[in-house]
């Protein structure tokens, strides 16, 4: 009897991947209230951290700190500015306008931005349980799968970094869509599609990564909506329409049109950021990205050593490869040979591979080699196998529900743990970076943005020291050239910051870059007296930038400093006192007044009645007093 039963219990199990969702007994709506209520409270506790967090030196000062349109908060010109622009590198509009309103309530205070992206991820929490509770039926798994996306510690980096407002907003409206895409599937009309699509444009335009979601819609209509035509199934269905696959593809093609949009604008956006081909070629891009979805994979069980960058600067070696191609060619043979009964595990495994190549290097943008970011979405699909397989593993054995509830309970006790302590990682960039660098190895970028914080902090030296390694990991970064050339011209050390910033010159074609390193040079050889190439620094500059106001002042200044210095000349050979007054007299329009205050008292030396000479002595020493 008891082998009977299981049996009865395993068959049960096995069909339940691919049943039909209604065929399953609802809950309450008083229990799915407290189960929602208990997921939103849990999720916000574990990231209250947050809100003793500041702001960050890695895109926090491009999206908030320093940007002025953001900093003007929500009016007519950032909002057109918003739609307009490709700052930081990217088109996403509604992301721009996100960070206005929150401007707009808490200025730049940090806690307030980094509650509401704390909201923002407890709503998508909320809004995972209930599209899987309601397409398939289970309660239990549907929570599960959503309280591992709101306690994982992957996805600290989405919501403690205040940059990343981006992945939380259009996760939100991608859920959106795909509830709407389930509503439209249980009755189509006009209506229900543009309501999908607009939830989708929307998604779009907070982050292009979502352009992945007509393939997304596919698989659930493969599991759990089971709109496939040919496929006998239970009169009640999730879906009334069923199509066949040629009639769910053409189905989607006014989304494909809108993912093929996006994917212009983003292109054309990252145009200057995409990593061309001489740098980093294909065959090094496909075995990055296949260590990446196995890395990937690993830190979804083990969530440890997380960084915001994890350098690329080098190609994989052979056996991270072939070990990662064994993981990857290992679980898609598995999922294959379940297809038949286990549905889930076909639409988990393809979620997770097929979300994550917009992002995965093929095109690659920037020289990271992978970021916890991008799996905040691509990991769901793994959440949905394992649990969903667990579960059966468990009805299949008659596994008894508080032994079920203890275990579950302990994986996310831990996993919530390790969340709060990665938060607290975040909460400035000296901690961020300098956790960074002790769970990654040759880490430029880490090295440079420490750098930063500890040359914004006063620590000078240790700034130094810093900057030096970034130049060492990577010497054709010119962002380090010219930090550690600003802090060796601080500290006196001229010469040094010249060739500093004379390295970084060729080594990029940013306008701006090449703007701050001519100034950065024109001033250094200034304080040198090395007039004439100072000249040649500030009118670089105005061919960059002619209306640049700074530069023509300083330019002016130059030019006469170096008339100055050819008089001074001549007046050590053939000294007169008119000579010594003109001397003064440009010395003080340069506003060198000690250099004027001794040309006028050598002047007087000469010829003590001149009154040029006398007038212009007490005009510099008004001034000096």
């Amino acid at each position: 009897m008891a082998s009977a039963h299981r049996k009865r219990k395993k068959q049960s199990g096995t069909t339940a991947g691919n049943a039909a969702p209604t065929l399953v007994p609802k809950a309450s709506q008083h229990t799915t209230l407290l189960v929602c209520a208990f997921l939103f409270a849990v999720t916000l506790l574990i990231y209250s951290g947050t809100l003793r967090n500041g702001f960050i030196n890695y895109d926090d000062r491009e999206y908030i700190t320093e940007n002025p349109y953001i900093q003007h908060g929500l009016n007519f010109e950032s909002t057109r500015w918003a739609f307009t622009s490709f700052r930081a590198g990217n088109w996403h509009p509604l992301t721009w306008i996100s960070h206005e309103i929150d401007m707009q309530f808490f200025g730049l205070a940090p806690a307030g931005h980094h509650l509401v992206s704390a909201i923002f991820h407890t709503l998508n929490a909320l809004l995972l349980f209930l599209l899987l509770w309601k397409t398939t039926g289970y309660r239990g798994r549907s929570f599960l799968v959503a309280a591992l996306f709101a306690v994982h510690p992957l996805n600290v980096e989405v919501v403690a970094w205040a940059a990343e407002r981006k992945t939380l907003l259009s996760t939100l409206l991608f859920f959106l869509a795909v509830g709407a895409y389930g509503w439209y599937a249980k009755k189509p009309s006009v209506s229900r599609y543009t309501v999908l699509a607009l939830f989708f444009a929307l998604a779009l335009l907070a982050k292009p990564m979502v352009i992945t979601l007509p393939f997304v819609l596919l698989l659930l209509d493969y599991w759990p909506l089971q709109r496939i035509e040919s496929w006998t199934q239970p009169r009640e269905s999730w879906a009334a329409s069923r199509k066949s696959w040629l009639g769910l593809v053409l189905e989607k093609l006014p989304l494909l049109l809108l993912s093929a949009g996006s994917a212009a604008m983003t292109l054309t956006a990252q145009s200057k950021a995409v990593v061309p081909l001489s740098v980093i070629p294909i065959p090094w891009r496909i075995e990055n990205a296949i260590v990446s979805y196995a890395l990937y994979l690993v830190k979804a069980v083990f969530p440890i050593r997380l960084a915001p960058f994890y350098p690329n600067y080098s190609a994989p070696n052979l056996l991270a490869v072939s070990l990662a191609s064994g993981l990857l060619a290992g679980i898609s043979v598995w999922v294959w040979r379940e297809r038949a009964t286990r549905r889930y595990l076909v639409v988990g495994w393809l979620w997770y591979l097929g979300t994550l190549i917009p992002v995965i290097g093929l095109v690659q943008v920037g020289a990271q080699a992978m970021a916890d970011r991008y799996a905040y979405t691509p990991l769901i699909g793994i959440f949905v196998m394992i649990v969903w397989r667990v579960s059966e593993a468990a009805d299949a054995r008659s596994f008894f529900l508080n032994g079920r509830i203890a275990v579950a309970s302990v994986v996310l006790l831990i996993l919530a743990s390790l969340t709060r302590r990665q938060v607290g990682f975040w909460r400035d960039s000296i901690t961020l970076w300098t956790h960074t660098l002790a769970v990654t190895q040759n880490n430029m970028v880490a090295e440079d943005n420490l750098g930063t914080a500890l040359m914004d902090a006063g620590r000078d030296e240790d700034a130094i020291t810093r900057f030096r390694n970034a130049i060492r990991i990577k010497p054709t970064e010119p962002k380090a050239h010219m930090a550690l050339g600003a802090l060796l011209q601080k500290q006196g050390d001229t010469s040094q910051a010249v060739e500093e910033f004379k390295t970084a010159l060729p080594l990029t074609r940013d306008p701006e870059d090449l703007l701050a390193i001519y100034t950065d040079l024109a001033v250094a050889y200034q304080r040198s007296g090395d007039y004439a190439a100072a000249s040649e620094g500030f009118q670089k500059i105005l061919q960059l930038d002619p209306a640049n106001t700074g530069a023509m002042s300083s330019l002016g200044k130059v030019l006469l400093m170096q008339s100055a210095t050819r008089l001074a000349q001549e007046m050590g050979a053939h000294p007169t006192a008119e000579g010594f007054t003109q001397l003064g007299s440009m010395w003080e329009q340069a506003e060198e007044v000690d250099r004027a205050k001794q040309s006028y008292d050598y002047a007087l030396k000469l010829n003590p009645k001149l009154a040029s000479a006398q007038i212009g002595l007490q005009r510099v020493t008004g001034h000096s007093q």
